[in-house]
């Protein structure tokens, strides 16, 4: 199997693993950290804005339903799981390439 180290294919659907930096100017995909995607994201780490402001991001970027990712590790960390429905590793991996995602 090939592919990138932060996504991994369950039954249950995609897990992406990310580095998140609360905080920021603006919401964006920031590179690479440690070999994990880096987000960028505008809200602070307090009572889980973050968080819900990465669910947001996300929609957007994969063009998917907030409901079709779920946080499933990481709630109060720098290091997130999500586990993303309805769209194959590939197809995660080509929109973060396309948003400026180092291949």
């Amino acid at each position: 199997m090939s592919g990138p180290a932060y996504l991994r294919t369950t039954p249950r659907g995609v897990v992406l693993e990310l580095y998140i930096a609360p905080r920021a100017k603006q919401s964006k995909l920031a590179g690479l950290h440690g070999g994990y995607p880096k987000l960028s994201l505008a809200a602070p780490p307090i009572e889980g804005r973050a968080n819900e402001e990465l669910l947001a991001f996300l929609s957007r970027l994969l063009a998917i339903p907030k409901s079709s990712i779920e946080l499933v590790r990481g709630a109060t960390s720098k290091r997130k799981s999500l586990l993303i429905q309805g769209l194959s590793a590939e197809a995660i991996q080509h929109r973060l390439e396309t948003a400026g995602l180092g291949g």
